[in-house]
């Protein structure tokens, strides 16, 4: 299985829903604002254009595990992918920070979803959208590994079953699909939105401290160099979650909200820190790649302002109906694109004897393809049956 890159992604990113923008009305009994309505107008062209992002990250992701890295992608290749791409393996390798930009989306994303819910209803929101595909991933690496002709090896049942929990990371099991260790990433988010945000009831002044306080106890998180709390608090990834939050929180009350600004701009200042921190090394002859400071920084500041172009209303004109499909298809994509991927770059580079690139685009429209089969016919009828068994009152 692969080691993971700092911060590669997701993310999968993680997965959000698909979900409207308009404001909903507080719950009975608990604490939740209604947004002004100069602020909560943003129709379904603002989440098309977000679900858009979502598969530039994810290609971003893909581009990076087919043509930016060494590892078992080369066994596919047969030999490095700096080799089979010498002019665009050096940008692939930044592809990487697609995870950056889905943690950005995931924090826009869960604050939105979880705002008026309870947190029973969030509960089944994340897990009927996280675990249904999940599911079929997992056991269809494993299916497809363990052929006799496949040149990489399957896990064992135990741990192929423990890896069906989402929990093997941290129980020290080795993991199935190499990008999964993002969702342990979300996860953690997840929890601590719900425990400090949903389950007390959204507020702005909640959601506020709850950026504030995430960031402050992050660092001291860092400085304490406790492997507990660097696994609750996720130093690392926290401000890239903490920044899609406030860039919600403009969405929701405009851009004249200077404490939302603030939490954008610290949470890039540190999230670029990190980055930089991971990626970066110094020039060398034996790296596969080198990736400059300036170029990290880019790339992260190109993800937090797309990401702000949308929750401002920028880019609303991008209202294509595609790119509802290409939201729903990223998360499936993101799951099986990299093990599978090497099996099908063998098959096609070696087994037929495609070009490098002719490969290459092929590979990610055949995933593209099984994406949209785990969607229809997994999370479809899944989902939703998942979601009432978790939440019947829906």
């Amino acid at each position: 299985m692969t080691t993971p890159p700092l911060a590669t992604g997701a993310p999968p990113p993680g997965a959000p829903d698909l979900v409207t923008t308009a404001p909903q009305a507080p719950i009975r009994g608990r604490s939740a604002e209604v947004p002004p309505a100069r602020a909560a107008g943003g129709g379904p062209s603002r989440l098309r254009a977000l679900d858009g992002l979502r598969l530039l990250a994810a290609l971003m992701v893909a581009a990076y595990h087919f043509g930016g890295r060494n590892g078992e992608i080369s066994q596919a290749w047969g030999g490095s992918p700096a080799h089979q791409f010498p002019t665009a393996a050096p940008l692939f390798a930044y592809g990487c920070l697609g995870v950056q930009i889905f943690f950005v989306i995931s924090g826009f994303v869960i604050c939105l979803s979880g705002w008026g819910r309870t947190l029973r209803a969030f509960t089944a929101s994340r897990v009927s959208r996280l675990y249904p595909a999940y599911w079929a991933a997992i056991l269809l690496v494993t299916a497809v590994f363990a052929l006799p002709w496949v040149a990489y090896k399957a896990l064992p049942p135990s741990e192929v079953l423990t890896n069906l929990t989402m929990l093997q990371q941290p129980l020290g099991v080795d993991r199935v699909l190499g990008v999964c260790w993002t969702l342990w990433a979300e996860m953690r988010f997840y929890a601590l939105f719900a425990l400090c945000v949903v389950l007390p009831g959204a507020t702005r002044g909640r959601v506020v401290l709850f950026c504030a306080g995430w960031t402050l106890a992050a660092a001291l998180a860092q400085a304490a160099h406790q492997p507990f709390l660097d696994t609750v608090l996720m130093p690392e990834y926290a401000p890239f979650f903490i920044g899609g939050v406030g860039l919600y929180l403009l969405h929701r009350y405009g851009a004249r909200d200077p404490i939302a600004w603030a939490i954008v701009l610290v949470s890039w200042l540190i999230g670029q820190h990190y980055a930089v921190a991971g990626l970066w090394h110094a020039p060398s002859a034996d790296a596969f790649s080198y990736r400059s400071t300036a170029g990290i920084i880019a790339v992260v500041t190109l993800g937090f302002a797309l990401v702000a172009a949308v929750a401002l209303g920028k880019l609303r004109w991008a209202n294509w109906r595609w790119l509802t499909v290409a939201g729903a298809l990223t998360y499936p994509f993101y799951l099986v694109h990299e093990h599978l991927g090497w099996v099908v770059v063998r098959a096609l580079h070696h087994g037929i004897g495609l070009p490098s690139y002719a490969t290459l685009l092929l590979t990610v429209a055949l995933m593209l393809l099984l994406a949209w089969v785990l969607h229809r016919f997994v999370e479809r009828p899944l989902t939703p049956l998942l979601r009432r068994s978790i939440d019947p009152r829906r």
